[in-house]
């Protein structure tokens, strides 16, 4: 199976169920075509973690990588990262990148789902997402200074509003959705990312598309200064 459940979605809270089923009936051809995986690709993982807070509702894990000379730094993100040798799988990857990214307790993470691949031209990466259902959510913080600048548990409810979405245009011309969170910018991979999870999971709101913001007046916009561009 490439992607789809790995869970029975009736297993799973009301607010969830839904987004893990539907993801047995996503178009992987669909996403194989966003760009395709060139041969030197190297298989990675993000993990898309996602828990419910008591007063705020449903919510996921992002992380606001450290400034450097990375393609992606500056940049929100899943945790996750490349495959290693000893990985057994995308889980195995996601759940050890978010470890040592993010310091989260794996016990009380769930694997619940698996979207198709994606490859990412900048860094060529092949990378896999993988939901997780944050059963026993834990403490989480920057575990590494030099890679994470922040991490942060940031309610669905906040990226679903209408006031909190716009595109985003590279200097590049790449133009792609954004959100604003406080103190970050959702762009690129990871907010193309977010906007699937809101359409599939039922959550997404009617929002401006026509509202196009130059990256560096949405970064300044949100309180980031984000990476030289």
């Amino acid at each position: 199976m490439t992607h789809g459940p790995l869970v029975d979605p009736a297993e799973l809270p009301g607010w969830l169920s839904p987004l893990v089923a539907a993801t047995a009936d996503l178009d992987a051809d669909m996403f194989r075509r966003f760009s395709p995986p060139a041969a030197s690709a190297r298989d990675a993982a993000v993990l898309i973690l996602l828990g419910e807070d008591p007063e705020r509702g449903p919510d996921v894990l992002l992380q606001l990588r450290a400034t450097g000379d990375d393609k992606h730094s500056g940049q929100v993100a899943f945790p996750g990262g490349k495959t290693e040798p000893e990985d057994d799988g995308p889980v195995a990857t996601a759940l050890r990148e978010a470890i040592e990214e993010t310091g989260v307790d794996p016990s009380g993470v769930r694997p619940v789902a698996l979207l198709p691949s994606l490859h990412i031209p900048v860094s060529r990466f092949h990378v896999t997402p993988v939901i997780g259902y944050w059963e026993k959510p834990s403490r989480v913080w920057a575990v590494d200074p030099a890679e994470t600048q922040a991490v942060a548990r940031v309610p669905i409810s906040h990226l679903a509003d209408p006031a909190n979405r716009f595109m985003v245009q590279h200097p590049s011309g790449y133009v792609g959705p954004g959100f604003a969170v406080p103190d970050m910018l959702v762009w690129g991979f990871t907010a193309g990312l977010l906007t699937l999870l809101l359409a599939v999971g039922g959550w997404e709101q009617p929002w401006d598309a026509a509202d196009v913001r130059d990256l560096d007046v949405a970064w300044r916009s949100t309180g980031n200064r984000g990476a030289e561009v």
